[in-house]
């Protein structure tokens, strides 16, 4: 009777601990048909069903959720409407948003994690698709754009930046708002994956100072030396015994009193200990990505390269995300 009692507790603990990935659910399901959109306006769940072609029971299933979850909320003649429209993802046309950062989520991280079992029984790794997960990474790589890009603009102001060289530049983001403020940069981006390149090139075309350059950054072999290189969100693509090699080839193309600054999740760190330890643990399921350094390692890294790190910045506490700087000595 006690571990029948002890059983059904351990269950209903679990229930209540997994309510808030409903939340993520019904959010994701929401932007990727963009019913958010739909349900804006006081509207008949049978009548977005006809207009947007859905399977009615399923959407009223969802309308149903979404009530409980106080997402949607229905009126006296049974019209839906989102409700606190400010908590959810809007509509893809407002790309990037945190709608995809649900689409990575949902789609790329939760079914890699689930595998975790199958793959330690059978010890092998699944292999990271580029082409096709690309440029969904890039989207919400640009999320962190919001907040990590003053802080790079204020470097580029105190350390009078004439050249910038971004590794792994997704859409051009940051390119574009450097090139926006600073018509004199001198802006070069190289990003690996060609149908992203292709989005940096065409986001960046009024901008002559703007060099996009499609490949491999460890084939890549630039006819000068930069004041400033941006390595952001791309560690996690470096086997960690390659990262001094790496960092050994920047310090060749970077100049005197150069800098660079690094943007990534940190293991072990002050903050968002919880996110970080699940991105590696999403990391690991590939056998071409590989886990976050901490602080720890990147400022050995970093001396025995010939920069000089300074403290890491939290960008985003929750997400245990930082902004790393080194100063080539």
């Amino acid at each position: 009777m006690i571990k029948d009692l002890n059983n059904m507790w351990k269950a209903r603990t679990w229930m209540k601990t997994n309510v808030p990935f409903l939340y993520s659910w019904h959010a994701y399901v929401g932007y990727e048909l963009d019913l958010f959109e739909a349900f804006k306006k006081p509207v008949r769940a049978e009548d977005v069903a006809d207009a947007y072609d859905l399977e009615e029971e399923l959407l009223n299933q969802w309308v149903e959720v979404g009530v409980a979850l106080k997402h949607l909320k229905k009126d006296s003649k049974n019209r839906v409407k989102i409700a606190k429209a400010w908590k959810l993802p809007g509509s893809k046309k407002d790309s990037p948003s945190s709608g995809d950062l649900l689409k990575e989520m949902m789609e790329l991280h939760i079914p890699s994690l689930l595998h975790y079992p199958e793959l330690m029984k059978e010890k092998k790794r699944q292999h990271f698709d580029n082409e096709k997960h690309g440029s969904t990474v890039a989207k919400t790589s640009t999320l962190l754009e919001m907040l990590a890009f003053r802080l790079i603009n204020q470097n580029v102001k105190k350390h009078q930046t004439a050249s910038i060289l971004d590794i792994g530049c997704g859409e051009g983001g940051y390119l574009l708002k450097l090139a926006k403020k600073h018509p004199d940069l001198q802006l070069t981006g190289i990003e690996i994956n060609k149908e992203v390149a292709e989005s940096a090139k065409k986001a960046t075309a009024n901008y002559d100072q703007v060099d996009i350059v499609q490949g491999d950054i460890h084939e890549y072999e630039p006819d000068q030396a930069f004041d400033y290189i941006m390595v952001n969100n791309l560690l996690h693509y470096i086997h960690p015994e390659e990262r001094k090699e790496f960092f050994s080839k920047l310090n060749e193309i970077t100049e005197e009193k150069g800098v660079i600054t690094i943007i990534s999740p940190l293991q072990k760190a002050k903050y968002g200990k919880q996110f970080s330890s699940a991105f590696n643990s999403f990391f690991m399921t590939f056998d071409n990505l590989y886990p976050i350094p901490s602080e720890e390692e990147l400022k050995n890294i970093a001396e025995e390269c010939g920069f000089e790190q300074q403290n890491p910045f939290p960008i985003i506490r929750e997400g245990g995300w930082f902004f790393v700087k080194w100063v080539k000595k």
